[in-house]
């Protein structure tokens, strides 16, 4: 006997026997779905791990720490620029003043062959007793040039301070000098007054004293070294020409291939220091 049953359109044969046919499985509560998208439950707590950040008490002092140093780095940056006397500085200015670095730099690099040169000499000479003796007068000069207790010529500088309104202080003609001694200057002389590293300079009323001796404007500098050294040396943004014309003084530099410094300073025995040698 045939079966008459007929399947209703649509429905399976699983359907037809009373079960249901197997569809896409919903994924379970708070897992990831298949494609590794996290479900919207797994976000929520992503979130939640991440916001709003835990920070204990010692992470917060470091970071309090951190902002503090680096503000008053900023700070400090900042206004070492804005003070920087080369701010605004005139692109010659620079170049100048990198100039007068490289002279510096070439007067220690021929110092240092001249000793070196010494030293051979004094190694290689077969008669090392007269090299040595030879050497140590040289230096006796040269020293005796330094100490003021030699007269010394050479080409140099002069250079004048005209301080009409009285405004020029001891302390300014002292920075002038240390100017020159930094360029290079080998021999000194301020209105007949011998500059030696002992020389100090002191105001007083109406003028000013170099070693206790009182001198006026105009004050007058005789300098002996390279001109191309010391002069620009003078000049630099912010150098000893402005500061003085600041104070209204006037500055006059002129360069000469001869230079006579002949204030002489008396050989003073120390008190105390000797040759190791005593």
């Amino acid at each position: 006997m045939s079966d008459d049953r007929t399947t209703p359109p649509g429905m399976g044969p699983a359907e037809e026997r009373g079960g249901t046919a197997a569809g896409p499985e919903e994924p379970a509560e708070g897992t990831a779905p298949v494609d590794g998208n996290p479900s919207p439950d797994g976000r929520e707590r992503l979130i939640r791990g991440l916001w709003p950040p835990r920070v204990n008490r010692n992470q917060l002092t470091v970071a309090l720490l951190l902002f503090v140093l680096g503000l008053g780095l900023a700070i400090q940056v900042r206004s070492t620029s804005e003070n920087s006397p080369l701010r605004g500085a005139r692109q010659e200015d620079l170049v100048r003043i990198l100039d007068e670095l490289d002279s510096r730099t070439q007067r220690l690099e021929e110092e240092k062959r001249t000793l070196e040169n010494q030293k051979s000499e004094l190694e290689n000479s077969s008669d090392q007793a007269e090299e040595a003796r030879r050497q140590t007068e040289e230096r006796a000069r040269q020293l005796g040039v330094l100490a003021g207790t030699v007269a010394a010529e050479g080409p140099g500088i002069r250079m004048t301070v005209d301080d009409a309104a009285g405004t020029v202080e001891a302390h300014m003609l002292l920075d002038a000098i240390q100017e020159l001694r930094a360029a290079g200057a080998e021999a000194i002389e301020v209105n007949g007054v011998r500059v030696v590293t002992s020389t100090h300079f002191t105001d007083s009323g109406g003028g000013i004293r170099v070693d206790g001796r009182k001198v006026a404007s105009p004050y007058r500098f005789e300098v002996i070294g390279e001109p191309q050294d010391l002069e620009p040396a003078l000049n630099i943004p912010g150098g000893v020409v402005q500061s003085l014309e600041k104070e209204q003084a006037t500055v006059s530099i002129t360069r000469s291939e001869k230079i006579v410094v002949d204030a002489l300073r008396s050989a003073k025995r120390p008190d105390y220091a000797q040759s190791p040698s005593q």
